[in-house]
């Protein structure tokens, strides 16, 4: 899709909540969508890919709370870490209540990191490297302006 061309002015006066809640409902939209076939939401996923880059590291509330930052849809994650561990994709220590992947919940963690990836180089058409790396760093700043963490997750 070609663009149209602005004046640097024009583009300067932009609201920037409105423009970068388009690209959030479009992006996080394509990313559910992609998950949906799958039969998993965000937090499925979240909780596949935080269980297999750290095995071991996070139980219920551990993971309840990191994630919970990033949910937009009142998600009640105890359901979430229910139904993987129904699929038989999520395992939970007894003792400890630590989570680890099975095989199959690798399996399934890695089908929905390719549809992701398919979303990421849809949104990056078009779009120079450097020109990304600029945006993110804006959006952190304006972030940490008015008083989030503008810092990468842990």
């Amino acid at each position: 899709m070609t663009l149209k061309e602005y004046p640097h002015e024009v583009l300067a006066a932009q609201p920037i909540g409105a423009w970068s809640a388009e690209v959030f409902h479009r992006v996080v939209g394509a990313l559910r969508e992609q998950l949906a076939v799958e039969d998993l939401t965000q937090p499925h996923w979240w909780t596949l890919n935080h269980a297999a880059g750290a095995p071991g590291r996070w139980n219920r509330t551990t993971l309840t709370q990191r994630l919970a930052r990033y949910d937009d849809l009142g998600t009640d994650f105890d359901t979430v870490f229910d139904d993987l561990t129904a699929r038989g994709w999520l395992l939970e220590d007894t003792a400890t209540g630590a989570m680890s992947l099975t095989p199959d919940g690798e399996a399934a963690r890695l089908r929905a990191r390719d549809r992701n990836h398919r979303v990421h180089l849809q949104a990056h058409q078009g779009v120079d490297e450097a020109d990304f790396v600029t945006t993110i760093n804006v959006l952190r700043r304006i972030t940490a302006n008015m008083g989030g963490d503008g810092n990468l997750p842990d």
